[in-house]
């Protein structure tokens, strides 16, 4: 086993297809097929289920994907330990999709005009399995927002992670067209709320606030963006929190209406004593930042 096989393998579980992992890699697909195959000699396993033309992670394949993936984090935080960042390196950053849409945009055109040499790779998601990724070391950090009960930073310590709190958003529910004036959670006629998977903490708050748990009457509609979650709103079906930032940006129709719920923080997370250049200096573009 090599760090090179573990590229290979990586690159094969993300495309389930030699062809397009060959490409994607710039090897020959008898090459790749080869390390592949000589990886799972290595390990005694399978990896793979291959029916046909067609592959998926066999279940040995998919846990020793985590471990591929932290083996590489580890190498590549390495590398640029000792090396002092002279190479760069890649900076492996989590985000929820509202921190990506609203904020990263800025944040990280200045980081690539100061320093260049270092590749920025972005996954989006909700916050705990952000939170989650980043304690694997899948991901060397991450913006997330905090459910209760973590909204602390001793509950972060807890889970092994620093965090530094970045900007504040305000949250706001998004009411249909026609809706009756709303003041509080009792109010609100419609008993569907628009949201992402469980996970996302907006989803938590927006549960916490309008006193679903353990109520019959309410379900959840889930929307892989928050672009869905306005058409649902718009279509009279649902109500949804979502931060202003994130509803500015959107093509609203003028006559739904909104109510200011809550503030919440948006925190950058990573794993307490990881020390890299692009970390550093990802937290010294942070300095100044705007709430």
């Amino acid at each position: 086993m090599d760090l090179e096989s573990l590229r290979i393998f990586k690159a094969v579980a993300a495309e389930l297809s030699i062809t397009q992992a060959s490409a994607r890699l710039g090897r020959a697909p008898s090459n790749v097929t080869t390390r592949v195959q000589q990886l799972e000699a290595d390990l005694g396993v399978e990896l793979f289920v291959r029916t046909g033309k067609r592959m998926a992670l066999s279940m040995a394949g998919e846990h020793f994907l985590d471990y591929a993936q932290r083996m590489l984090a580890l190498e590549e935080e390495a590398r640029q330990v000792v090396t002092g960042g002279r190479h760069g390196g890649v900076l492996h950053l989590g985000s929820m999709e509202s921190t990506a849409a609203s904020r990263l945009p800025d944040l990280l055109a200045g980081y690539h005009a100061h320093f260049p040499a270092t590749r920025l790779e972005v996954d989006t998601g909700p916050s705990r399995q952000l939170l989650e990724q980043v304690r694997n070391g899948r991901l060397d950090c991450a913006f997330v927002a905090l459910a209760p009960p973590l909204d602390e930073a001793q509950a972060l310590a807890d889970l092994g992670l620093s965090a530094r709190q970045v900007w504040q958003e305000e949250l706001v529910m998004l009411l249909p067209a026609g809706h009756a004036p709303v003041r509080t959670a009792k109010h609100i006629r419609i008993r569907s709320l628009a949201a992402f998977k469980q996970g996302c903490a907006y989803r938590a708050m927006a549960e916490e606030w309008l006193g679903m748990a353990g109520s019959a009457e309410w379900s959840v509609q889930e929307v892989g963006s928050y672009h869905g979650m306005v058409a649902c709103v718009a279509a009279g079906a649902c109500v949804a929190l979502l931060p202003r930032s994130v509803l500015e940006l959107t093509r609203m129709p003028p006559d739904l209406t909104c109510l200011s719920i809550r503030h919440a923080h948006t925190w950058l997370a990573w794993r307490t004593g990881y020390d890299t250049p692009a970390l550093r200096n990802l937290l010294e573009q942070l300095e100044g930042i705007p709430a």
